[in-house]
């Protein structure tokens, strides 16, 4: 848990006060619009900060759907995403077999998000006492699966493993660690992913490499992170080496690109991340928002590689 001294949390207000010319983007951010064509191959689109769509063995996957404007519980307050929106509606979504949540955090579960998909949803799969929040939103109870850490079930042809996060929950100021907080392993005939929710670093993830590796494509957190809160947010270096102890093949950076609710630059995430992964042979994917990518193995050529976020 996060436990700052006063000392430490001015210091943090201070600094979040103090401002930053690089925190959002100069200009908005290039998207692409989705083209939602059910496949039997393993893709993956990205949205901005960790909501992704997957699909694999001809099942399609929602992951932390955050759609919405902003990540709090009053969302006309603060800043809006960068894109300023999404680069579709929300409406041309497909039929969703599962939507997979990693946490109750508010940049992870959004209330507008899922009233507005929920009726196309077959099945919610979260950690322990997220369904709560679920069920009060009128979800049927019966939709809804929760699992602990090291739990794995059989979701329609697909094996999926709830796996340790080091992290924690809450939507308010008493409900802290009231419900769990997981990565997810997900598995089909023809490719293997791992996402890894929000976490700090620490040997879960080589025990996950261990048990359920290697992974065709991770899914790993890269952003808002600072060293004060290195325990529950992993840094750029750690995000590489978090991929490599789960023995991935293909990295795709995510929990960054939308928002700022850290002190570094809008784009140092990425930037960093893309240099370590240079140095240590790792192929890193970092497709625009929209922009669907077919898992092809770890051959680098066959990935976008365009650095999108650098602005002139």
């Amino acid at each position: 848990m996060m436990n700052m001294g006063f000392a430490t949390t001015l210091g943090i207000l201070r600094d979040m006060l103090k401002g930053s010319p690089h925190r959002r983007p100069a200009k908005p951010l290039p998207m692409e619009v989705p083209q939602f064509v059910k496949s039997s191959d393993t893709t993956v689109t990205w949205f901005g900060h960790s909501a992704s769509l997957l699909t694999m063995d001809g099942k399609t996957l929602l992951l932390d759907p955050m759609f919405g404007r902003a990540p709090s519980p009053f969302p006309w307050m603060g800043k809006n995403r960068y894109s300023g929106g999404l680069p579709f509606e929300l409406e041309q979504l497909p039929h969703i077999d599962a939507v997979i949540l990693s946490h109750d955090h508010y940049d992870h579960l959004d209330y507008g998000s899922i009233m507005k998909i929920k009726h196309k949803v077959n099945r919610f799969i979260v950690p322990l006492g997220v369904g709560s929040h679920l069920i009060r939103w009128g979800i049927p109870a019966g939709q809804i699966e929760e699992h602990d850490w090291w739990e794995e079930l059989t979701f329609e042809g697909l094996e999926l493993a709830c796996t340790p996060a080091n992290h924690f929950s809450g939507r308010s100021i008493n409900d802290r660690g009231a419900t769990l907080w997981c990565s997810w392993v997900i598995k089909g005939k023809q490719s293997s992913v791992f996402f890894s929710g929000d976490s700090g670093y620490t040997p879960h993830f080589k025990q996950i490499g261990e048990k359920y590796g290697p992974f065709d494509l991770t899914l790993i957190e890269c952003g808002q992170y600072d060293q004060r809160w290195a325990d529950i947010h992993l840094m750029p270096e750690e995000s590489v080496q978090a991929h490599m102890d789960v023995r991935g093949k293909v990295m795709f950076p995510i929990h960054w690109g939308a928002f700022t609710l850290a002190m570094h630059d809008w784009f140092e995430p990425v930037a960093r991340a893309a240099k370590v992964a240079e140095a240590n042979g790792v192929t890193m994917v970092t497709p625009p928002i929209g922009q669907t990518i077919t898992l092809k193995g770890a051959d680098v050529m066959s990935y976008p590689k365009a650095k999108w976020w650098v602005q002139g």
